[in-house]
């Protein structure tokens, strides 16, 4: 039976464009805030148009030794271009992009999960230390 962990694709963002990339620094200090950048397309840009774009990016923080996960954010991007007038006729286009303030009180993993419309889902993650 197939499970809906097996439907993500994963892939090094430099060398994939619909790759999440999580971005915040190696180790923290614990208790304190930092910033966290999740986006999509950042050495290789996405097509973010009506036909083919981001539409949503996800954050999940699981700390070591624990069983489960923690969601950490969910971002949508709603604006590619539509319009009455036609495809790519509109007048706003939302970068799939989102920035978020944590705190963490030990070590983990980061895991973004991003959807294409058209290439589907796409899964990365990024260990953190915690001093």
């Amino acid at each position: 039976m197939e499970k809906v962990g097996d439907l993500f694709q994963s892939s090094d963002w430099k060398k994939e464009k619909h790759a999440p990339v999580i971005e915040c620094a190696d180790e923290v200090t614990a208790g304190e805030v930092f910033t966290v950048k999740v986006s999509v397309g950042k050495e290789i840009p996405h097509p973010n148009t009506t036909v083919h774009h981001i539409q949503w990016i996800q954050l999940y923080f699981k700390p070591e030794k624990e069983p489960f996960a923690y969601h950490v954010g969910s971002f949508e991007f709603a604006a590619h271009g539509e319009s009455a007038k036609g495809e790519d006729k509109g007048p706003a286009y939302t970068h799939p992009s989102a920035v978020v303030e944590v705190a963490i009180n030990q070590a983990g993993t980061f895991y973004a999960t991003s959807y294409c419309n058209i290439h589907g889902l796409w899964e990365s993650s990024k260990a953190v230390q915690v001093k």
